[in-house]
């Protein structure tokens, strides 16, 4: 039910979008993308962990195109994600046939839903007469975290995450970069995407702010929250953008005015001399 409520919210926002469109500038677009990745987690004390496969994202794009002095285009994302971990939180050791000890992990697994705005700048080249652009992109990030579920692998244990305050952080920040290209068609961009989002805030709150699991359910197999709990995401787009000018960027046609400069004019020693002499001197009082 939640992932509906979101869709139909991202859609009615791409409505409104839409919907401003003839207010809009010339160089700017608007698009959707949608794709997979890999989630994961970076706990510190470093535990056995596991990234998990085939998390899904999606949303609205939107884009500024400038002129070539302040290359390529700026703008922001709001964007569903789905992000987690899955961490061992047991193991029993075992003897290998050289008889050294091995450990055998048990896994526990959490996701979680994420809204993410990335505020990005997007350096960029055009190629083959402005039908092939390529470009390369950094940005800040912001994002909410809610929802979501566990599961002990392997067990029935599972079920709904239980979000508590003194526990759980659902704000968090951090950096994303990545690359991509796309094709152009008359008005319309389509492209490929990949992105590396960097957390820097923490999932959990660490252990001077709350210490171990005694009081939780099974949604909390950890002993001790740990120190730090960043999350990273790795995802990979298809991409489709709407351009609002149809003649074109005024970056394609646009052409750097070079500064004019004057010759530098001779220095003329007996000019500046006669000049001195031509001056009348003040009368000086005695």
């Amino acid at each position: 039910m939640m992932k509906h409520r979101l869709i139909i919210f991202l859609a009615s926002l791409g409505a409104l979008f839409f919907a401003l469109c003839p207010a809009a500038q010339a160089q700017h677009t608007v698009g959707v993308f949608g794709g997979m990745g890999i989630a994961s987690m970076r706990p510190f004390p470093k535990q056995e962990m596991k990234s998990i496969v085939g998390a899904q994202n999606y949303g609205f794009s939107w884009r500024y195109y400038s002129l070539p002095r302040f290359v390529g285009a700026v703008g922001a994302d709001v964007e569903f994600m789905q992000r987690g971990y899955t961490f061992g939180y047991t193991y029993r050791t075992i003897l290998d046939e050289n008889g050294e000890e091995q450990r055998e992990y048990k896994y526990f697994t959490r996701k979680l839903n994420s809204i993410m705005v990335p505020l990005i700048w997007q350096p960029h080249v055009y190629l083959a007469r402005n039908h092939v652009r390529l470009y390369i992109e950094g940005a800040l990030t912001l994002s909410y975290n809610f929802g979501g579920g566990y599961e002990y692998v392997d067990t029935d244990r599972k079920g709904d995450y239980d979000w508590r305050v003194e526990r759980d952080n659902r704000w968090n920040y951090g950096l994303a970069g990545g690359g991509g290209f796309a094709l152009l068609f008359g008005r319309y961009e389509v492209g490929f995407r990949a992105r590396y989002y960097f957390g820097y805030a923490d999932l959990m709150r660490n252990l001077n702010k709350y210490y171990d699991n005694g009081t939780d359910g099974d949604e909390n197999p950890w002993y001790r929250t740990p120190n730090r709990s960043p999350l990273d995401n790795i995802t990979f787009n298809l991409t489709l953008a709407y351009r609002f000018n149809k003649e074109g960027f005024t970056s394609w046609t646009h052409k750097q005015q070079k500064a004019r400069r004057e010759k530098n004019k001779e220095f003329n020693f007996s000019e500046k001399t006669n000049n001195r002499s031509a001056t009348p001197r003040p009368n000086r009082r005695r």
